[in-house]
């Protein structure tokens, strides 16, 4: 997996670097980019194993903690990037990062866990989470139809995050599931994990935001272009990693868990957090992408629940879906 990710980071690296024209400085902010994004992945991996090891110790099934410790940790780059560009002042990238990372969760992180084996519907995720993750897309789309988000819509899109995590908890207490888990840490462990994870996403953040800005302005993109592309993509690995990774270990409830999961959160709770920091505006743009990430929301919805799986051409079209939709808003950017 540690292979795929570096893959990932050097396509990002020399892509960017045929676009532009190379001079020192952007060099040096490509070199950065990377080193910031690993710093997030690393960062993210040992929160989650370090969550994931507390998680094992209270006896919390494996779907919730998909669902809500996976989920959040793995989005934890997401958070980092739109926090650090919400400070400073660049809306357009934290809400096009979110945009972005939702579609590539849902388009290649699920559909690629599908063509590795096809995803067999869980009802809980068919009947409750799914649906959330719809609606909570519909509802900040409806939220940015006039160009901002206002410190209060942040605000209900937090209280609803919260509201989701309390239900997921009580269900999760009511919940049969008695598999053995076995913790790999120790309660300091943990701890360590947890907090050495924190410090290297918020780090890597800080750095894939400026340096993110640095190269969008020497290639002649646009922010929304830029998170949409370089940022949503770097700071996806996580989920891309754990959700595949899990695919092949037959724990299909664990990547689709983690990639709704993710979706909610990306939306109810950094959209939320970043809005309540600084009210948000958005381009034009960013209400035809919300569509359009509610559209295909709909359609893998649709293809989960019919034949109760995800099949492998369902998924190999899911990863059509994104190349299209990347070229389409390359062309949009360069038109």
């Amino acid at each position: 997996m540690k292979i795929v990710i570096y893959a990932v980071l050097l396509a990002i690296a020399v892509i960017t670097s045929y676009v532009i024209s190379m001079p020192q400085m952007v060099v040096l902010s490509i070199v950065m980019l990377v080193a910031g994004f690993y710093m997030l992945i690393k960062g993210a991996d040992y929160f989650v194993e370090g969550s994931c090891s507390l998680a094992d110790k209270l006896k919390i099934p494996s779907l919730i903690v998909g669902l809500t410790i996976v989920a959040m940790g793995t989005s934890a780059p997401e958070l980092a990037v739109s926090i650090s560009a919400s400070v400073s002042g660049s809306n357009s990238l934290a809400i096009s990062n979110v945009i972005g990372s939702n579609i590539f969760n849902l388009l290649v992180v699920l559909g690629v866990c599908s063509a590795i084996k096809p995803i067999v519907t869980n009802d809980s995720v068919a009947k409750r989470d799914f649906p959330i993750s719809i609606c909570a897309m519909v509802l900040f789309a409806v939220f940015i139809i006039d160009g901002q988000m206002s410190r209060l819509e942040a605000a209900i899109l937090l209280i609803l995050l919260i509201a989701y995590i309390i239900m997921s908890i009580k269900l999760a207490g009511k919940s049969e599931e008695t598999e053995e888990k076995k913790a790999e840490f120790s309660a300091p462990k943990c701890a360590l994990g947890i907090l050495g994870g924190v410090a290297g996403i918020v780090l890597g953040g800080n750095l894939v935001v400026e340096h993110a800005q640095a190269i969008a302005i020497s290639a002649g993109m646009s922010e929304t272009l830029c998170g949409l592309t370089i940022c949503a993509m770097g700071t996806s690995l996580p989920e891309l990693v754990t959700s595949i990774t899990a695919a092949k270990k037959g724990q299909n409830d664990m990547a689709v868990g983690n990639v709704v999961g993710s979706n909610i959160f990306n939306v109810l709770g950094i959209l939320g957090v970043s809005g309540v920091i600084s009210p948000m505006t958005s381009e034009s743009s960013a209400l035809i992408d919300s569509i359009i990430l509610v559209v295909l929301s709909l359609i893998a919805y649709i293809w989960y629940l019919t034949g109760k799986k995800m099949s492998r051409a369902e998924g190999v079209t899911l990863v059509v879906f994104y190349a299209a939709y990347m070229a389409y808003i390359i062309i949009r950017n360069y038109m």
